[in-house]
């Protein structure tokens, strides 16, 4: 059958979400497709949303008018804010959701979104048609043998394509969590010119929450009083809600005995998995390799939900057999008695190399083609959202004839993960961390909205009411920081009373409030007690409030290096240049250059190959190449 819409999204898992309701609130005519209705956002690992940096791209999703930050706010069941010993910068917040009600969450929002379908079938071929500019994709073939006319495709497919399970030395052609793989595809992008390689990842076992002794567990409760992920959802209803608590076990040497003694038995120490692994996120058998110092490792005991007793041993993932994996399973305390409901696996894949990627996650051979998520080599459910947002807003820009949506290094984790993988690429399942970026002050939760949900707005991506909420948020924040750097208290007993209750200096003459809130030892809180005109603000408004006063020098020498490195950014390079026809730049760093094809000088300076030098020569040689 012929059938025709204006954008194809391939999978149907976080990035396939968030790409597909982008491009159909934007007015484009969609269409999801999936292997199973009943696997949409499906959460085949852990169990949660958020945790180091990654809350911080979900905080970005949302600013930017995407949907996971509503879903986990919706079905969270304990909700924590990491790194609170450490500097705004660093804390993120992460929280474990209920891994049904949060798919039954994302099924029912893309059932129900206007201009968006939903079919259960599988791609098994794209096809091009040639143009006087190369290559553009014009049609998608199902399995069935439908062929779909598209104007722009999105491939979103996890790890499904060519997916592979390993349990010891039983494998299997398999999808995450015994679902059907995607064989065909893969030869078709090959066909096309797509470069392809194989990746792995695993996931540990769900134990019957009825056979763990939990009085030999180390108990960890939520946060009291947590703030959402979502500018939408009810802050006082949601710090209210009841926190379901998960709980710590730790390795010991019996534990790490077992697994050396059946090393030769894992799939990945046998040599049957060829994939490359995580290196932030291994194996438990290839952390008592890799650390063979460590007594013990931590485990966490999570609920995947509130209506099933399968609970998630974070950090026990392994590709052991069922037989070994019980053994190692019941050297922890509290699981003498364990039975395990799902045995633990590890999956290889194939994905694609993301330097074949423009920044707007277009194929440079394929107009009109996208990649997204652990198709593009990442690995987390926040990395696939924020890859297939991006996807998503950009074929629909392209096809409403619009600017696309680029983001910088300097506005945003997603920009510097997108920055990364089309730049230096990776080789390796690629995971955010806060360390990735140079901006980090910059690029707070509490501030993902000022920094982006304009650009949300410009692009179609933001509604409304998203921003004019924004917009009085923004208000009131910028209101109370200039109040308070206009604000000035006399020294009183009141005030020195005060300051020495927290430890710091009495004042001798007037101060700012400001000056006084710079202070390490006082916080915002303290500061209302002596000062007398402060305006109600809810807990968000007065997060961002005191991290912008208390850093602000730091935050302005970022600002001031953003600027530096935005006048690189704005130097752009034309695309048909022939690098090794450049005299003065080395063999490697033209051979890299000519490879990925960066846009900018800015780019260009990123990537691995690419030294000082080189930027000089360019610089030298395109300084009239300058954008606005």
């Amino acid at each position: 059958m012929q059938k025709q819409t204006d954008i194809a999204i391939i999978g149907a898992g976080h990035a396939g979400v968030e790409a597909a309701l982008a491009a159909a609130r934007m007015g484009l005519n969609t269409v999801l497709f999936t292997l199973s209705l009943d696997a949409i956002a499906n959460m085949p690992c852990n169990p949660s949303i958020g945790g180091t940096a990654k809350g911080h791209l979900v905080y970005e999703i949302d600013a930017l008018g995407g949907e996971m930050g509503r879903a986990a706010d919706a079905v969270t069941l304990q909700s924590r804010t990491l790194n609170t010993g450490k500097g705004a910068a660093v804390r993120s917040k992460r929280v474990q959701a209920d891994r049904l009600a949060y798919r039954s969450y994302m099924k029912n929002r893309v059932e129900n979104t206007e201009r968006l379908d939903v079919v259960q079938e599988e791609i098994v071929d794209i096809i091009t048609e040639n143009t006087e500019n190369g290559k553009k994709i014009s049609a998608v073939v199902t399995r069935l043998g439908d062929v779909w006319q598209v104007r722009a495709a999105v491939i979103c497919a996890g790890t499904y394509l060519g997916g592979k399970i390993f349990v010891g030395s039983n494998t299997r052609e398999s999808g995450p969590d015994g679902q059907l793989p995607a064989d065909m595809l893969t030869s078709a992008l090959i066909r096309e010119g797509i470069e392809m390689r194989r990746f792995k990842t695993g996931t540990p076992q769900r134990i019957d929450s009825r056979s763990i002794d939990y009085s030999k567990l180390e108990l960890q409760e939520g946060e009291k009083n947590p703030l959402p992920f979502c500018w939408s959802t009810d802050k006082e209803k949601y710090a209210a809600l009841e926190s379901v608590p998960c709980h710590i076990v730790y390795t010991s040497a019996a534990t790490h005995s077992v697994i050396k003694e059946n090393i030769h038995k894992s799939a990945m120490y046998g040599g049957m998995i060829h994939g490359i692994g995580p290196r932030y996120c291994p194996s438990i058998e290839d952390k008592i390799v890799r650390f063979a110092d460590k007594e013990r490792h931590q485990l966490f005991v999570e609920p995947t939900g509130v209506g099933t007793n399968e609970m998630y041993l974070q950090g026990f993932s392994t590709s052991m057999p069922a037989d070994v994996q019980y053994e190692m399973l019941r050297t922890l305390p509290g699981f003498e008695n364990a039975k395990i409901m799902r045995y633990a696996y590890a999956i290889e894949y194939d994905c694609a190399d993301p330097t074949q990627l423009l920044p707007t996650l277009e194929f440079k051979n394929i107009s009109g083609l996208y990649g997204a998520g652990q198709f593009n080599g990442t690995s987390g459910y926040e990395e696939a959202a924020a890859q297939g947002l991006v996807a998503g807003a950009n074929a629909a820009l392209k096809l409403l004839g619009k600017e696309p949506l680029v983001l910088s290094r300097a506005s945003s984790y997603i920009g510097t993960l997108i920055d990364d993988l089309v730049t230096k690429g990776t080789n390796e399942p690629y995971r955010m961390m806060t360390s990735r970026s140079e901006f980090r002050l910059l690029l707070r939760q509490d501030n993902a909205d000022f920094r982006l949900t304009p650009m949300g707005y410009a692009c179609g991506l933001v509604g409304e009411d998203q921003w004019k909420q924004f917009e009085e948020r923004r208000e009131r924040v910028e209101r109370e920081i200039k109040r308070l750097g206009e604000t000035t208290v006399p020294p009183s007993e009141k005030v020195n009373s005060l300051l020495a209750e927290y430890e710091s200096t009495p004042i001798t003459t007037g101060a700012k409030l400001a000056e006084l809130l710079r202070r390490p030892q006082i916080d915002l809180a303290a500061l209302r007690k002596i000062d007398e005109n402060a305006p109600a603000l809810d807990r968000a408004d007065l997060e961002s409030v005191e991290t912008a006063v208390k850093y602000e020098g730091y935050i302005k020498k970022q600002q001031e290096e953003a600027i530096r490195q935005k006048k690189l950014e704005d130097m752009l390079l034309p695309a048909d240049v022939d690098y090794k026809q450049i005299s003065g730049l080395r063999i490697e760093a033209a051979e890299k250059l000519n490879k990925i094809r960066p846009q900018s000088v800015g780019q260009a300076s990123r990537i691995s190959g690419v030294n000082p030098a080189d930027i000089s020569v360019l610089i030298i040689r395109f300084k009239d190449k300058r954008g606005n």
